[in-house]
Formats: structure tokens, sequence, C-alpha cells
């Protein structure tokens, strides 16, 4: 009975210690620098007198990493308890869980203007900017990068900037010895996901711990920002042509963040916090989570301290759409970046035995269907998900040897078309629902297959449900170019309003973002499927994953052409110079429901390098008046204190309103109030004795004045204000729809356009 008793105490002993064991997760601390005891001689020693005090038996690997720049404290493998004792100290600001982000999964530099024979740069040649692009170095935070690619070919660059303080790190498959004069640093960071895999990143890895790009994202994002000149480049014979990016002359530096379950916040901290120490000029971030207040936002913190420091940080916007209210990194010091379409397509058609033929798109590369149309089935599975192909859905019997229509949705795209040939169909026809509505995203399937829009999807699931014997052909024709409206807002590219900070009209702007060509890793399929032996130098995606890199990149060209503007500068540059016309002179559409987008949508439009480059006037912002703007917010001074690093800041000067920092859009909240009036300040960056005069769009809803009406700048760099005051006119219904409007200063030489977003209602969290 004794032994019984014994072996029970036993048992109980080692579930507790297995559930401590368990319930061991990351966090990251969030400390009060200043608090720092003179007896420790570096922070990184008061962090680890402060874990073992937690516990005597803390082990080596408990602290991951300590912040020195992006953030003020460390990442920690904690318990609960542990975590708690922490909450507890007067020196910690907050203690937090981990945040798992996710990547937001070429013709572009001739659709943007960027060809290499036009002298863009107002005053100067192309060579000018050729030469200045190199002293720019683009940090780009991803999957790491496939070093071999000839996007990463550094012939002709000069010697590395002296300035530069970073290096290439060495793994079992990466030797420091493929970086060169393009590719100037290449580092990794795994202690985050290597603990939330289970253990400690003392132990084996579940993946190889290196810069080395196992996913092919973080090699498409990188080339797409700052790709060497690539001839001959294409998918599988698809948008054959030279490939480059947006900065070809600018240095590039990769910093691996994201692993096979995703990109941790521990990890993605320690390389905003390395990039920034290692001199950077530009962070490309093509990944992001939920919407939360700043001061939980790891990517807003570390941006800051970016910003700061003059390092230009582009984001996407996130691939949630045509949601509203769904958007990633909106923190108005981020360049917030939605995606649109090139005027370049791969179309694809089908023909019904019906007769009826209708065009979709597909990057489909193999030997084809033949001339013969076969059976087409819908929705015949073993289970209710066969509509979509989901694996496991379909039934043999039902689909050998015939064509399968198949739901977008749930499950990936590619892995649709796999599920169809593993049950023995020969042809796929990929059908958009109400949620993606008529944008066409190309993939190169590995078997035929084309992808249709949502009305032409009904028509044919109505014709395989109805006809006694439907068949299908599916025909491939290659690359069209110069294709008309474009370009589109994406589908998926996530839209405002912004509900973090409603004052903040975003996303900022859009880039190209659909069936992008860049370099790929030669690690992996271009679908990225298990059994997609097929290999690649290059592939065409979609994303705002690859349209922010478009951002970064131009980014970097501004950075060179104006080495002396602020980040908040070349913000405005690129927001105030965007389009809102497509090339048929129509304004910009909305691939979500077809009809016309708007500011929740595109932002204050497409991107437009070449104005850019000469704006004209900028809406700078200053370290102060953002801080300003974070005290106008609902956080404690402690909270502000996290976000700027600042310990004495007291919040003495705030905003009344949130929307009165000096931002290049505007969103107006009326809510309780009838007038809202805002000052702006605008900085002369043309010509001297420029004169700009006011043009204003709005609802009729709405009344707009602007005082004054012209603006004189007699030299360069003068600063002017104006207020514009919004009225809601008397009588009109509160609408729970949004408005809009412009606000224009304008002369024969330059247009400096704001987009106004009008809200009666509040959209809360």
């Amino acid at each position: 009975m004794a032994s019984m008793a014994f072996f029970v105490v036993v048992l109980l002993i080692l579930q507790c210690l297995s559930l401590s064991f368990s319930a061991k997760q990351t966090y990251i601390v969030h400390m009060k620098n200043h608090d720092k005891p003179s007896s420790f001689s570096t922070h990184h020693d008061w962090y680890e007198s402060s874990l073992q005090s937690l516990s005597p038996s803390s082990t080596p690997d408990t602290l991951l990493y300590t912040y020195t720049t992006a953030y003020n404290g460390f990442a920690a493998s904690l318990d609960p308890a542990q975590a708690e004792s922490l909450r507890q100290s007067d020196s910690v600001i907050g203690v937090y869980e981990d945040t798992l982000y996710t990547l937001h999964t070429t013709r572009t530099p001739e659709f943007m203007g960027l060809n290499t024979d036009f002298g863009l740069w107002e005053g100067h040649n192309t060579l000018d900017l050729d030469q200045a692009s190199h002293d720019v170095v683009i940090g780009v935070l991803d999957t790491g990068v496939w070093p071999e690619s000839k996007s990463f070919d550094d012939s002709g660059m000069p010697e590395v900037p002296k300035k530069w303080r970073g290096e290439c790190e060495s793994g079992s498959d990466f030797s420091p010895k493929v970086c060169n004069r393009k590719l100037i640093g290449a580092r990794s960071f795994s202690k985050g996901y290597q603990m939330a895999s289970g253990g400690s990143y003392l132990n084996k890895a579940r993946e190889i711990v290196s810069p080395r790009d196992g996913d092919g994202h973080g090699t498409h994002t990188s080339s797409t920002a700052a790709g060497s000149q690539v001839a001959n480049a294409s998918l599988l014979g698809y948008a054959s042509g030279t490939a480059r990016g947006m900065a070809p002359h600018a240095r590039l530096a990769t910093y691996k963040v994201c692993w096979k379950t995703g990109c941790f916040g521990a990890d993605i901290l320690a390389g905003m916090d390395r990039a920034i120490l290692d001199g950077v000029d530009v962070l490309s971030l093509s990944l992001g989570g939920g919407s939360a207040p700043y001061y939980r936002d790891t990517i807003a913190i570390g941006a800051f301290s970016a910003m700061e420091k003059g390092i230009f940080v582009s984001c996407s916007a996130g691939n949630s759409g045509p949601s509203k209210a769904s958007l990633a990194n909106v923190a108005p010091w981020i360049m917030t970046v939605g995606a649109g379409t090139l005027d370049r397509d791969f179309p694809a058609y089908v023909v019904l035995g019906n007769k009826y033929k209708s065009t979709g798109v597909s990057l489909y590369s193999g030997k084809g269907m033949g001339n013969k149309p076969v059976s087409l089935v819908y929705n015949k599975g073993s289970n209710n998900s066969a509509n979509l192909c989901l694996p496991g859905s379909l039934n043999p019997e039902l689909v050998r040897g015939k064509v399968v229509i198949c739901d977008r949705g749930i499950n990936a795209r590619v892995e649709k078309g796999a599920v169809v040939g593993e049950a023995g169909g020969v042809g796929m026809i990929l059908a958009n629902t109400a949620a993606s509505g008529e944008e066409l995203v190309a993939d190169s399937h590995l078997l035929p297959a084309v992808a249709v829009g949502r009305k032409v999807g009904d028509s044919m699931r109505e014709y395989a449900k109805s006809d006694a014997n439907p068949t299908a052909l599916l025909t491939f024709g290659g690359t069209v170019l110069n294709v008309k409206p474009s370009p589109v807002v994406a589908a998926f590219s996530s839209r405002g309003p912004n509900i973090v900070t409603p004052q903040i009209l975003k996303p900022d702007l859009i880039g190209p973002g659909v069936n992008i060509l860049a370099a790929w890793s030669e690690a992996i399929g271009p679908t990225e499927l298990e059994n997609d032996n097929r290999k690649t130098h290059f592939n065409i995606m979609s994303g705002t994953s690859m349209s922010c890199p478009h951002i970064s990149g131009v980014g970097a060209l501004l950075k060179a052409a104006h080495p002396d503007w602020s980040p908040s500068a070349i913000k405005s540059a690129l927001m105030t110079t965007a389009y809102t016309v497509d090339n048929t002179n129509s304004p910009l559409k909305d691939a979500g429901g077809g009809g016309f987008s708007d500011p929740w949508a595109h932002g204050s439009g497409h991107v437009d390098p070449q104005k850019a480059l000469s704006p004209g006037l900028v809406y700078d912002i200053s370290t102060d008046e953002y801080v300003a703007f974070l005290c106008s917010l609902d956080y404690t001074v402690e909270h502000v204190q996290a976000i700027i690093k600042r310990p004495n800041a007291t919040c003495s000067m705030k905003f009344k309103d949130p929307g009165e920092l000096n931002y290049p859009s505007f969103s107006v909240l009326f809510g309780k109030k009838r007038v809202v009036r805002y000052t702006r300040e605008l900085t002369n960056v043309g010509p001297a004795r420029s004169i700009y005069n006011v043009t204003v769009t709005g609802p009729s809803s709405v009344g707009i004045s602007v005082r004054p009406r012209q603006l004189t700048f007699r030299s360069v760099g003068e600063k002017k204000r104006y207020t514009v005051t919004f009225v809601a006119k008397k009588g009109v219904k509160q609408m729970s729809r949004s408005e809009f409007g412009s606000i224009l200063w304008g002369n024969a030489q330059h247009q400096v356009k704001s987009p106004v977003a009008f809200s009666w209602t509040v959209l809360m969290r």
C-alpha cells in the first residue's frame, strides 16, 4: 500500500514537472532601461541577473535575445508564473507573449516608368541616380536569401560603403564567401522559432539555422527591391524578359526571421535591432499580424527606432481584403503598402460543351490537354468539402479522367490542383466565389488549370450541375502585355479604415503585387508543394508581400536622390504624387467588387516613382511630432515611453486630436462633432519662388474650406501652413458608410494631392 502511495506521489511530481516544462514559452519583456543598477556593466548582465532571481535553476537558454536599439528589453523562455513575477517588478513596463506573424504572400520597372534609358531625376540623369544608389542599403526581413541567384550579381558595383557594419554569417549550408558587393549582409534569427517548436535553441534545430532561403519568399522580395539586371528571365517561359529590382544599384542585406511555422516577434525584433546597428537605410518587411495598440506592436516599436535613425520603413498591408478594417502595420511612421495589378496577364481559356468560351489565367507550362473536350464535374466527393477540393475530399471514381471545378478559398490554390491530380483528375477550373470577386491570380499548377472570376465561375458551376453530359477543354495563351484596365486594386489587398488610429488614413498607397516575376530559391519548386520537383531561377507570386519591396526599392531611390530627406519626407513624396486613374483614364477599379476603388483600398493611389523624385512640396514630421501624436492617444505615459524609448517623456506637449499629425492624407471623424479643423505644414523641396493654389473635392454632405487658398514659397526649404475646415452639413442623415474627397496644392510643375476620408461613425475594435 505504501509503495502504491509512493508511486502515485512520484506520478504527480512528474506530471507537475511536465506541466511546468510544457508551459514554458517565449515572452518579450519591456524594461525601463534607465533603471539599470550601476553595479551591472551592461543591460544584458542586468537581464540575466533578473532571470536568475526568478529561478536559481535558470538554464543558459532562458535569455534568448537582448535588444539594444529597436526595443528596450529582452526575450526569454519563461513559464507563466515567472512571467507574472516579472510583471510585479517596478523596472518592467510589460511582459508579453511572443506573437506569431505571417508572410504576406518583370515588367514592373517599365510599368512604373523606371526603364533604364529614361532620365527620371529632375536636373540629373539616370547615371547620377545609379551612382548615388551605391551608398544606399536595403535591409529585408524575410525567409533569407538564395545568394547564388543572378539577381544578386555584383558586376560593376564599387566597394562596400565604409559606413556598413553588417556581415554575412556562416551556416552549414551558407558560406560568408557567397556574399559580395551587392549582397553585403546576411544574418538569421531563430531562437523564438526554435523555442516555439519545442525545446531549446541549444538543441538541434528542426531546420538548418542559416541565412539561406529554403522557402523562396525572401529571395523574391529581396530581388524585387534591389535585384541586379538579369536578361532572359522567366518562369518556365512565362513573363520572359529582363528582370531587375526597383533599385538595381542599391546594396542588399537580408535578415532571416521567418521559418516554416511563421515569423516570431522575438526574432523579428532581433532582426530589426541588428539591421539598425548594421547601418541599413531602408527596412522592408513583407509580413505582419493583426492590429494592436502601438505599445503592443513589435514591428511598430522597432520601426519607431528605425525612423528616429533616419531609416525608411516599408511594410505590407496584409492579404485580408476585401474585408474592411483588415489592415496590418498601420503605425503612421510606417509606409503601409497595398497591392494592385500590372498591365501584364497570362490568359488561359475554357470552352464548355455548350460552346460557351471564357477567359481566365494560368501559368501552367506542361503538355496540356490536347484538343478534345473531357467530362466536367463539380462537388463530386466523399464529403461536403469536395467543392473546395480539400485534401481527401474528392472521390477518385467520380473525378478520374475529368476536369474538376474547385471553389477558391480555405486551402492554397495550387494545392487544389494537386488534390485533383491525386484523385485522377486531368484538369481543374479554379472558380472564384464572392470573397475574391473578379480578381484573377495566376499559378504555376502541376496539371492543366485555369482560374476564372466569380461570374464566370457561377455559370460554369450551374452548367456542370444542370447539363446531362458537361464537358470542358482548357487551353493556354502565354504572356500578354498592355492589359487594360490597369492597375486594378487586388481583391486580397487589406483595407481600411484603420482601427488602431481611425484619424490616420491607411493604407498609404498601392504598388504592383499581382503576378510579379522575381528571383526564386532553388531549394523548392514554384508551387512550394512537396511533390513539385521543378527547379526555376524565377517565380511569379502575388500578395502585398510583393508590393511592399517595390515601395522599399523606390524609397531607396529617393534616399539616394535626396540623402538629407527624412523618412517622413520620402513617405510624403511617394503619397502625394501617387495616381488614381488607370491606363484607360478612368478612376482606379477594385477587383474585390468590380466597381471603383476608394482610399480605404488604394490609400493615396498607385506609386509613381518619376513624380515622387520631384514632388515639389512635402509634409514632413519630426520625432517630437510623432511623440505628441502618441500622447494624444489613450495610452499611459509609460506606454508612450515604451514606444519612444525616452524615460523622461511626460506628454507635456500633445495634440488635442491624433488627426493633427502633419500626415499627407486626412481621415475626418465627425462622430458627435459637426466641425473638424486641421492645420498642416508644407515644406518646399522644389524651386524657389514657387506659388501653389489649392483645389478641393468632396461629397455634397460636407463643406470644405481652406485658408489661405494660395501658398507662396520664396526659398527652398521654406515652410508654410494652411488650415482646412470640414463641416458636416445640417440636415444630412448620419451615414454608416464613408465618403471621400481630396485636397490638392498645384501649379504648372507639381500636383501635391492628399486623399480625405469622411466617417460619421467609428468602427470599434
